[in-house]
């Protein structure tokens, strides 16, 4: 373990459930450490009767023969069983007579649309059914079926979530790739994922401006040979190009499809989705997830961590883009099944202010709200002025989501947006557990700014050695799962061999989640860092060998070396070490920079534009020749390093490069 990870963040403010929150709600799932100790011992002792209980809340179209198999690394839930996702979304809200019911509010960026200045759709459950089965049909038409997967790049429009639940209701799997990524980035998760259908839009609203996503698109099908057709949903109205036999109209293809399409039966391990992660190797990880467990662990930690009560006016908005698994969890799938409307917002937090999500929580009287603390901080460098502004008295529950928020950012959250009455669930999960396995549950866990605190139901968390051995409190350690859970992945598509490694080989018979932490003398969880060569970037996992790689294929790059950098916004930023061919070793001035940082951008997208880049005649490395990144970190930091420099084959390069130009 790297230093970095053996760090101990001391706090001791500690914020016990209020009264208030109490009294605002009805109904508290989880009302007090008595009860969650009791369900979380449940789910230790009894595991199956545990979960079956939890599943007892859906629609099966057929019981489980075994609610789990276990052969460690493989799981399988809810054995022999049938259901539908999409099915549980919006069906059984509509055969329950509930389906005039709001299930999606979606505002866009734009704010001159509509006479009062917004442009708001509200969806009810009778609504989305209806436009999910003509997509559904739509897709039919077009030759896509059960096990196909269809790729979605597109902006956060309703049509996003309703092809997701159309893909759903027709056993096929769909691939989301998130809207800021390169055509690039579009090739290679359609080839590994073998698709060859893309949902897509002329394109989408980002501060004002006009984001081409179909231009991506065609860009990426001339890569390929593997798409078919590309479907395009009109959004903006910009000029397009189009390829006849190829393109087709969202609109047109629907227009003569049935409101009516029935729900395919599908097994419970049948694959749901695959959500490409960034890897440390380079080649994004096609996460899998599944039908019955992911669908029952999305919504049963949904209900529990945000309280999620039917019918007492609750208005729930997840500020995350469904391109990243947070929109995927608790955005659609875990939400939807609790019948709380979900709120979508197209655009940036500061269009045309910076107190866009303000006046939304104003307007839409939102009661949950879930953001990530990279926007935290930023609300915070935008000033108080601007919540002030607005009555936020709707607020209920806050949360965050993406990486650890540092206490400062957490006490201005619940002073400023919650105004001390709202209970903070800072989230830990990752792409790979589909769902929360550590957080603190709204009126029932006392909080400690920093801290996820404690373990999700069903979820055997531990710190432990790489021997596997459980460590005592404050130690930093690995952070490790030792039971199967309903939601966790299962496997990398394609790649049993990466499976195992990634997750399985650290420590034998337990889930490395990659993250080095420490338990507290509460029993309360504190994330340290990752422990591989992910960068974490506004809660976004990047691989620095992808943005390394991006680099070197810029013709002056002969070779580059990524790290984090601390970011007073983005929590974790991008610096670059770039060692220049000979024929462009004079090329180290701003405007070079910029065309360094514009090359990554079109390579792999904005979210990985380097905040750094420094030239340096060679990079450090151990004599066997790796680059010694540890000591890059501390260099790129501004700080002394500690680090073992033994192996370091060229100890003037260190003097070198605190001297080189940021």
């Amino acid at each position: 373990m790297s230093q970095a990870i053996t760090s101990v963040l001391h706090e001791d403010r500690v914020f016990e459930p209020s009264d208030a929150f109490r009294r605002r709600n009805r109904t508290v799932h989880c009302p007090d450490m008595a009860t969650y100790r009791a369900l979380y011992r449940r789910s230790m002792d009894d595991p199956e009767g545990f979960w079956a209980e939890m599943a007892s809340h859906y629609h099966w179209f057929r019981q489980w023969n075994k609610v789990l198999e276990w052969e460690c690394p493989d799981a399988q839930w809810f054995v022999g069983a049938r259901t539908n996702v999409a099915f549980n979304c919006i069906d059984r809200q509509i055969v329950a007579g509930l389906g005039d019911q709001v299930a999606i509010i979606w505002e866009g960026e734009p704010t001159t649309t509509d006479p009062d200045g917004h442009e708001i759709r509200r969806l009810t459950y009778s609504d989305l059914k209806r436009e999910v089965c003509r997509f559904a049909n739509a897709l039919k038409s077009l030759g896509v079926g059960r096990g196909d997967v269809v790729t979605l790049y597109m902006g956060m429009v309703p049509e996003l979530a309703i092809a997701m639940l159309a893909c759903a209701r027709i056993g096929a799997a769909h691939s989301v790739i998130f809207g800021g990524f390169a055509a690039s980035a579009i090739v290679d998760r359609v080839e590994d994922a073998k698709s060859s259908i893309i949902v897509t839009c002329d394109g989408a609203w980002r501060r004002g401006h006009v984001v081409p996503l179909k231009a991506s698109v065609d860009e990426a099908c001339a890569r390929t040979t593997l798409i078919r057709h590309v479907v395009c949903l009109k959004r903006c109205d910009n000029a397009i190009g189009w390829t006849s036999g190829r393109d087709l109209w969202w609109h047109e293809i629907c227009a003569t499809q049935s409101d009516d399409c029935p729900c395919e039966e599908m097994e419970s391990e049948d694959l749901l989705f695959l959500l490409y992660t960034s890897g440390s190797t380079g080649k994004p990880k096609g996460v899998r997830h599944t039908t019955g467990g992911y669908m029952v662990f999305t919504a049963t930690t949904a209900r529990y961590t945000y309280n999620l009560v039917p019918g007492e006016g609750q208005v729930y908005f997840c500020t995350a883009d469904i391109g990243w698994i947070t929109g995927h969890s608790y955005v659609v799938y875990g939400i939807l099944p609790n019948r709380v409307p979900t709120v979508m917002y197209e655009g940036a937090p500061n269009f045309p202010q910076e107190d866009r999500f303000w006046e939304m929580v104003e307007r839409h009287k939102i009661t949950h709200f879930y953001t990530a603390p990279t926007a935290i901080r930023a609300f915070m460098k935008w000033g108080d002025e601007h919540p002030k502004k607005h009555d936020l008295s709707s607020l209920i529950v806050l949360g965050t989501v993406g990486e650890p928020i540092n206490p400062e950012a957490w006490i201005w959250y619940h002073e400023t947006i919650g105004g001390s009455r709202c209970p903070i669930v800072d989230t830990m999960w990752q792409t790979e557990t589909g769902g929360h396995i550590i957080t603190p549950l709204p009126g029932c866990t006392p909080t400690v700014p920093g801290s996820c605190t404690l373990p999700v139901f069903g979820i055997d968390a531990a710190i432990v050695n790489e021997r596997g051995e459980e460590l005592p409190p404050n130690q930093g350690g690995l952070l490790v799962i030792r039971r199967p859970w309903p939601g966790m992945l299962r496997g990398i598509h394609g790649d049993r061999e990466r499976y195992l490694e990634t997750y399985w080989s650290k420590v034998p018979g337990m889930y490395v989640a990659g993250d080095g932490a420490r338990r507290d003398e509460r029993g309360y969880f504190w994330i340290m860092g990752r422990i591989d060569d992910v960068i974490n970037v506004s809660g976004h996992r990047l691989g620095t060998m992808e943005i390394e790689s991006a680099l070197v294929s810029h013709p002056a790059v002969v070779e580059a070396a990524v790290v984090g950098i601390p970011h007073e916004i983005k929590g974790t930023g991008i610096a670059a070490f770039v060692t220049l061919a000979p024929t462009h070793t004079g090329a180290t001035n701003d405007a070079f920079r910029r065309e360094l940082c514009d090359h990554v951008t079109k390579e792999i997208g904005a979210i990985a534009r380097p905040d750094m880049i420094r030239f340096a005649g060679a990079l450090p490395k151990t004599r066997s020749g790796k680059i010694m990144r540890r000591l890059l970190r501390d260099i790129a930091a501004g700080k002394e390093s500690m680090q073992d420099t033994t192996t370091l084959e060229d100890f003037s390069l260190l003097a070198q490069l605190r001297e080189s130009d940021e």
